[in-house]
């Protein structure tokens, strides 16, 4: 450690101790980090009534299913510590996002080596260093897990203007191990591109050596990784009312044997469109998004896809409205679950319906009840039926209904 001139002076006549001094400057310097860290998080909570007879075959959307049927939940805790860029042009910081309870089980980050484990009620979500560099209008660097780049809701739910997932969030990519770079040309245009292991959750997973699902070694090239890339455009300021409307693409192409749901040993290729829009009319707000997932399954290529349109409106500062309505097509049998009926080699097509109505009486609280409508359009029977092992086709119905309520308390 190095001391200044005048330190060294008052230490030499005994005015002061060279290690009181050295002990206050690396107090001070602790201080001064942890004054720049912020911790946050929140609690989600939910109680939810499947009206109907029988759960076995619920909807197959991400953190729902049988488990949160007919009761009491927690959700997730979620705890983030952060330090964020500052506005310097070789800015330095991190995030780390860590989940606790029964939706980190189906978060599926585990680490590789740890797939063979039963998953635990303790999920990293993100863990990431975060780095600018000075080229242009300042490059923004993501390295170690972080959140997939595509998407219209979010994995915390109280972001989202549901509680419930679509169908087009369950299949998306969920997290990556890797590193994003993001530019921004000016507040009309931003663009991120990156490279990461796969396209799978699990943490440090590769695409060569040992495959756990298939049993097979050297799936891929030693260099085999994944990619990424996504595009941003914001109306300016000066379009009216249009300002502040986004458009964005999105695609992410790589190896992934182990996404939620599906089993997928080969390539996929995943691509999201999406728009936000603002609207004349003063609190509402519109917005439609386009998944589409394209994988190899043993040597053939099959695909799942989603479109989904969105409505909020903001009646008073306390008072929002939300409606989601969806058409989901699968032609690769990602939610076979939910076609328990023997039938597993046909097209599942399912519109859903949701409703939400959030009222935040309580500050720092998200309360919202939710309802929620999924109807098999293909004409088959779906869902319910009996909970029973080896009984649970019968009774199917072509409809699932959903009453829910959502607490969050953030902080």
């Amino acid at each position: 450690m190095k001391f200044n001139k005048w330190t060294l002076g008052l230490a030499a006549v005994g005015v002061v101790s060279l290690a009181s001094v050295a002990q206050a400057e690396e107090k001070n310097a602790l201080q001064t980090a942890l004054s720049a860290t912020t911790i946050s998080g929140y609690v989600d909570t939910s109680a939810q009534w499947n009206p109907g007879t029988g759960n076995a075959n619920l909807p197959w959307y991400k953190f729902g299913g049988a488990g949160k049927a007919d009761g009491f939940n927690l959700n997730v805790v979620q705890l983030s510590i952060a330090k964020p860029l500052d506005e310097s042009e070789w800015a330095a910081g991190y995030k780390a996002d860590l989940w606790f309870g029964p939706d980190a089980k189906i978060l599926g980050t585990d680490s590789y080596i740890g797939l063979l484990n039963i998953a635990s009620d303790f999920a990293i979500r993100q863990a990431y260093v975060a780095l600018r560099a000075p080229v242009g209008n300042g490059l923004d660097f993501k390295m170690g897990v972080f959140d997939t780049i595509i998407g219209y809701e979010s994995l915390e739910s109280g972001n989202n203007p549901n509680y419930t997932r679509s169908y087009g969030h369950s299949i998306e990519p969920q997290t990556h191990t890797g590193l994003l770079a993001t530019y921004r040309f000016g507040d009309e245009i931003s663009v991120s591109a990156g490279i990461a292991n796969t396209v799978g959750p699990s943490i440090n997973q590769r695409a060569f050596g040992s495959s756990y699902m298939s049993g097979t070694d050297g799936d891929k090239a030693e260099s085999y990784k994944s990619y990424m890339g996504s595009i941003a455009l914001t109306a300016p300021s000066d379009w009216g009312w249009l300002a502040g409307s986004t458009l964005y693409g999105g695609i992410v192409n790589g190896y992934n044997e182990d996404q939620e749901g599906a089993d997928i040993a080969e390539n996929a290729i995943s691509w999201y469109a999406g728009l936000t829009l603002a609207t004349p009319v003063t609190g509402l707000k519109l917005g439609a998004a386009f998944d589409y997932l394209n994988a190899q399954q043993y040597g053939d290529e099959n695909n799942v896809w989603s479109v989904a349109g969105y409505a909020s409106y903001q009646a008073t500062e306390k008072l929002s409205l939300h409606l989601r309505a969806e058409y989901m097509a699968d032609n690769m049998w990602y939610f076979y679950e939910a076609a328990d009926d023997g039938n597993f080699y046909s097209t599942f097509k399912v519109c859903a319906v949701t409703a939400t109505v959030q009222y935040d009486l309580w500050q720092n609280v998200v309360s919202r009840l939710e309802f929620r409508w999924d109807s098999s359009a293909d004409g088959s029977k779906r869902f319910g039926g009996d909970n029973s092992y080896y009984n649970n086709s019968s009774g199917l119905s072509n409809n699932a209904f959903m009453l829910a309520l959502n607490v969050i308390y953030k902080f």
